[in-house]
Formats: structure tokens, sequence, C-alpha cells
């Protein structure tokens, strides 16, 4: 039988058909994977190929009124592990590396092994250079560690106000999955004060920068020499109303002192000044916080982490006094011609003494001799609905959605109160120690200065804030924002008379005239809040010029005594160098201010 080189004819048409389906299948595959799914296979091969960068965006910055810079930016070094490349081995040596407790990595791990492998986790922040040319030597030997630069908060002007600007914390677990869009494992966010109402303007945009990397996931190049890359998107930055200089030396005033201090800018809302004492180094809390700090700051007995300018309530003591003048005022139940006579106090049902024995007195003079007599008897000519009324209006016993989130509400009892607490028969008696800002009246600083700002603007105001507004980045202009205004609806009439008692306690003859300026004049109003604790706290409040008011003043300080001697002189000082602000530092930016804030 004739054959050729295959043996058979058969079997060289079974070899073709193989070698025609093979090539049928691979044509076939590559076609599928070349045309069909081209664009999955280059999805997955830049997977295997480019490793995207998340770039940081820089904060925003806060200003103060002056345009002085308040809260910047400073870059820091953050040391990370990626777990799908790291080797468990290193922990000890990492561990050393950064000064972290044995097992540190390994805790850190596991609470984050719910997230991609592939997702870096940001192990320590603020690492120092030290650290930094360490892992650069040894970076073949430590796969899956690397460091990125970072900003961390700076504070460049010299003050903390902690409660007022807040800090940023890396985000929670709970946060992460409320925010997932926005945020990623290891991000920092604002966590309370203004870092945390602003959060979404400061913030920013993350960028991204696209690299190529090698089978082991090392940098070899740019990809597309970066023209994919997506550049990062600065924070808005913010123009506050606080004066730098003021603040400062509200905060020295409060060094030692356990107490608040709100001073507001009376035509405008804006904070000029807040103190809480004690307070923290925020400094501290930028990146990265010791645990020894931590454990200080949080077993204080003097609570430097709680806001007493927002959150501590007192009774406001002989401050309120003008509340109870105003209220008969306007409702036309005395004049300046309605006198009382105080004889060293007043009886209803109990004696109720008087500081003094003031005789025959008229509100002017009640107002700045602080007469209770006055006082105890004008609260039941007024009546317990009509007075919770008018403290109502004043913004007492309610929030003022100041623009933090930490804010109590305090407390004004109206006569329902003590209905449900005595019965329809309770005891009226009560009313007399309501009348010298006594008995369950609860206060905050902060509601006491919106209301001395109420009173020294006859009734209106805007509500007390923070933030001017933002700078926008394309224009430069200041973008103001917009606040309720507070409207009292009172008589101004009822303002002027008030507020020509509140003159005389510092330039009469009243219960602060030690703080009396030559070139100033300060009204003003003392108070003893009662401490049944320990001795009682102080208060003042005040507003200056009197005849322009341009900041209003709200002081306690804790565990002193008389506000006059105590709370006065701090208010004094904030009034006086807030002033003079304006003759010096406060007007030497006026150019780069109208440029801003004119469109």
């Amino acid at each position: 039988m004739k054959t050729d080189n295959f043996g058979s004819i058969k079997r060289k048409t079974i070899i073709y058909i193989i070698i025609i389906t093979s090539a049928v299948i691979l044509y076939g595959r590559l076609f599928q994977m070349q045309i069909l799914h081209r664009v999955d296979y280059e999805m997955k091969s830049s997977d295997n190929s480019i490793k995207s960068l998340e770039l940081e965006p820089l904060r925003g910055i806060m200003y103060d009124r002056n345009y002085k810079v308040l809260v910047s930016n400073i870059p820091a070094y953050t040391l990370r592990i990626t777990p799908a490349y790291y080797d468990t081995s290193l922990n000890k040596i990492i561990e050393i590396v950064i000064d972290a407790d044995p097992g540190f990595i390994k805790d850190l791990l596991y609470k984050n092994r719910g997230y991609s492998k592939y997702l870096a986790i940001k192990v320590r922040r603020e690492i120092n250079f030290k650290t930094v040319a360490w892992l650069e030597e040894n970076s073949e030997h430590l796969p899956g560690v690397d460091y990125i630069i970072e900003m961390q908060r700076y504070y460049p002007a010299g003050i903390m106000a902690s409660h007022s600007f807040g800090y940023t914390k890396e985000i929670s677990p709970d946060q992460l999955e409320k925010e997932s869009k926005d945020y990623n494992l290891g991000d920092y966010v604002g966590h309370n004060g203004l870092e945390k109402t602003y959060e979404k303007l400061l913030r920013g945009s993350k960028g991204y920068k696209y690299v190529l990397v090698d089978s082991r996931r090392k940098q070899i190049g740019r990809y597309l020499n970066g023209v994919d890359d997506i550049l990062p998107v600065k924070g808005n930055d913010l123009v506050l109303g606080m004066e730098a200089s003021t603040q400062q030396v509200a905060e020295e005033e409060f060094v030692g002192k356990r107490g608040a201090l709100v001073a507001i800018d009376p035509t405008s809302g804006e904070i000029i000044a807040m103190v809480s004492s004690p307070d923290y180094d925020l400094n501290q809390f930028s990146f990265f916080t010791s645990r020894d700090y931590l454990e200080d700051v949080y077993n204080d007995p003097g609570k430097p982490l709680f806001n007493r300018a927002t959150m501590s309530v007192n009774p406001p003591g002989s401050t309120i006094k003008m509340l109870e003048a105003i209220t008969a005022l306007d409702l036309g139940l005395i004049n300046t011609s309605y006198t009382t006579y105080c004889g060293g106090g007043f009886t209803y049902g109990r004696f109720f003494k008087c500081h003094g024995s003031h005789g025959t007195i008229n509100v002017v003079s009640a107002i700045e001799k602080s007469c209770n007599t006055f006082f105890y008897k004008l609260i039941y000519k007024i009546g317990m609905e009509q007075w919770h009324e008018y403290a109502t209006r004043f913004g007492f016993g309610q929030k003022t959605n100041i623009d933090l989130s930490e804010e109590v509400a305090g407390f004004f009892p109206a006569e329902n109160y003590y209905v449900k607490k005595y019965g329809e028969n309770w005891p009226k008696s009560i009313m007399a120690s309501l009348g010298i800002g006594q008995g369950e009246i609860s206060v905050t600083p902060l509601q006491m200065a919106q209301y001395v700002g109420l009173i020294a603007n006859n009734g209106r105001m805007k509500t007390p804030h923070f933030v001017r507004g933002y700078i926008d980045p394309a224009s430069e202009k200041l973008v103001p924002f917009d606040y309720k205004e507070i409207d009292t609806h009172i008589n101004q009439a009822a303002f002027d008379v008030v507020k020509e008692g509140m003159f005389l306690v510092v330039n009469g003859h009243g219960t602060a005239t030690h703080i009396r300026l030559p070139d100033i004049n300060i009204a003003g109003k003392t108070g003893t809040a009662q401490n049944p604790h320990g001795k009682d706290h102080a208060w003042f409040v005040g507003f200056a010029p009197y005849e322009n008011p341009k900041i209003v003043v709200a002081v306690l300080v804790e565990n002193v005594g008389f506000g006059g001697t105590h709370a006065a002189p701090i208010a004094q000082k904030v009034i006086q160098t807030y002033l003079n602000s304006f003759k010096g530092e406060g007007k030497v930016l006026d150019e780069k201010i109208a440029s801003l804030e004119n469109n």
C-alpha cells in the first residue's frame, strides 16, 4: 500500500483538522480577548501595572477679622502599611522604630481586617525625619511599608481657642460608613469646633497620581507622564470675626483660673473672642496624640475638654436685673419716676436681705447700685408669665444656634414649672430669689453675651457666630454668610433707661467703678452666682463704647467671689485691647480687607 511521508492520507487529514481547529480556537480566543472583551482586559491589565496614589488636599485656612492667619497647615510624614504586601514578622521592628507599644501593629491590622487588604493603613502620623531616612534606606526589606507627606494643623498666631477651632481626628468606622463616598480609611475629619461645623468647606477634594508598578508593586515611573493625574483641590479659607490680639489677651487673663469669656460685636453678632478655661493644647491633637497627654487631659479635675463658654450653666446673679427692668419699662409698669423704698431688705413670707439700705430709689439708681430690694418687689409687679416671655425674647432657656456643635439651652422657669413641682399653691416667695438672678435660673456665658448684645444694640442683633464667610478661590473675594436676625420687639426707650444705669455702674457710684477708663466709656453690670458647692462665681457683663457699642463682653470666673473684684477687670482689658486694635494692627490690612470684601 502506497503511503506518503505522513504515513497515510487519513492521518494527514486528522493532523490538518487538529491544526486548523486549534488555529480557529486560538484566533477566536484572541478575537474574543482583543475585540469583544478588550475593555475588560485592559482594565485588568491596568490594575496589574498602574497604581493610584491619593493626593491629600490642603485643608482650608482660618483668618481672623483682620486677615491674620489663625489656623494653617504644615507638612508632616505619615507611615503606612498595605496589608496585601506586608510581612507581619516586621511588626516588632516597626513598633520599635515608631516607639509604639508591643502588639500595636497587630491590633491595628486586626481592627482594619474588614477593609480591602490593598488599602494602605495609616500607622503613625508625624514621624520624624530620622525615621523617614531609615525607611528609605531599608525600603527593599520592608514590603508593604511606605510613607506619604500629609498636612497637619498649625497655629501661627500663638493663640489656642481650642474649644472654638476644634481639631481633626481619624475618621471612625461609623463615620466612614455614613460618608463612604467622600472618605477613605485613615482620613482625618473635623471632630469638634469649627473644624467639624465647616468640614465640607474646609476639607477640599482629593487628587490622584497614577504610577507604573512592576509585578512586586514597586514604582517604576509615571503613567502617561501624568496626563491622567487629578490634582487635589484645596479647601476653602474661612474668615472669622475673631480678633487675634483680643483673643490672646483673654486667654492670658484666664491663666490659672476656671471660667469663660465671650466677646461679641453687637452690630454683626460675630464672636470677637471666646475662652473656656482651662483649655487644652491643639498642637497635641493636630496629628499623633500621646497616651500620656490624653490621660492627663481626661483626668484633669478642671475638665479642659468641657466648653464652659457654651455648656456651663450657672445662675446669672444680679446681671439679670437689666432684663427685669426692661420688661417692666416696656410693659409700662414703671418709668424713671417710679420709686421704691429700700430699708435693707424685703419681706415675703420671710426676709430677703439687700446688701445696703438705699432709701428711695428709681430704676436707674437701682441698676447702678444693684439694689436687691427694688428688684425683689419688681418681679411681683411683672408676674411670672410676662417675666418668662421676655426672657425668651432675649434667648434664655434656648440654644443660640451658634456655629459650634456643643451648646446647651440652660433653663429659665415659667409658672407651670413650679405648679408641676409644688402644685397650684406653690410658694410665691421663690419669685424674690428669681428677681435677683438666683434660684433655678441657669444660663451660659454665651447666652449672657447675646443678652447684653441685644441691650447694647437696642433689641436687635444677628445670631452669634464665628465665621463671617469664605474666600471664593476663583474670584478671591469674600463670600459672606447670612445669619438670622434676633428682634426682641421692645421699645428703645426701655433700653435707653437700662443702659444709663449700666453706664453708672462703671462711671457713677456703682459696683465696677475701678474699671473706669479715661478714654473709653464702659457700661456694665456685676453679679454673683451662688454656688452650693464652694465659693460663689463672679459675673461681669458689659459693652463699650457706651455712645456707639462695638464690643460686648460676658465674663464668668468660677469659685472666686464677687464679680466686680474678679470678672470686671478681665472684661476691661479685653475691651481695651479690642478697641485699641482699631488704632493699630486692626487697620494695617485695610487695603487687603477692602479687596476681599468689595466686589
